[in-house]
């Protein structure tokens, strides 16, 4: 199994219900759209919902530490955050941000499918 040596931007929100995650979720997908995606090195941005309705998770892969550094000198950070501004205050429910500092993260370890081990 290769490693991964990405670098990531993990943005966690609670949400009030069901339907605020889904509307978070097409706001947060417009911003990576519009205000993210084009930079050099994005990789990707996921994004996942708990079964209960209470958070979502947007995992921002970037080719490197870099990459996402270059990214936040460069990208227009107030126009971005003028738009999740604006798309929060857009939902039906209520979403808040749950993450404190930069949420970055690199990957240290993975534990991939294989056989079980066996101790002695």
């Amino acid at each position: 199994m290769s490693t991964d040596t990405g670098f990531y931007s993990i943005i966690d929100y609670t949400a009030d219900g069901f339907d605020t995650q889904q509307e978070l979720v097409e706001a947060f997908a417009e911003i990576q759209e519009q205000w993210v995606r084009f930079y050099p090195g994005y990789s990707s941005s996921r994004f996942h919902v708990s079964t209960d309705g209470t958070r979502v998770y947007n995992i921002v892969r970037w080719r490197s530490e870099a990459d996402y550094r270059n990214f936040v000198e460069n990208s227009d950070t107030d126009g971005r955050m003028a738009a999740i501004e604006k798309a929060l205050e857009g939902l039906s429910g209520k979403a808040e941000a749950r993450m404190t500092g930069a949420p970055t993260y690199t990957v240290v370890r993975e534990i991939g499918p294989g056989p079980k081990r066996l101790d002695s």
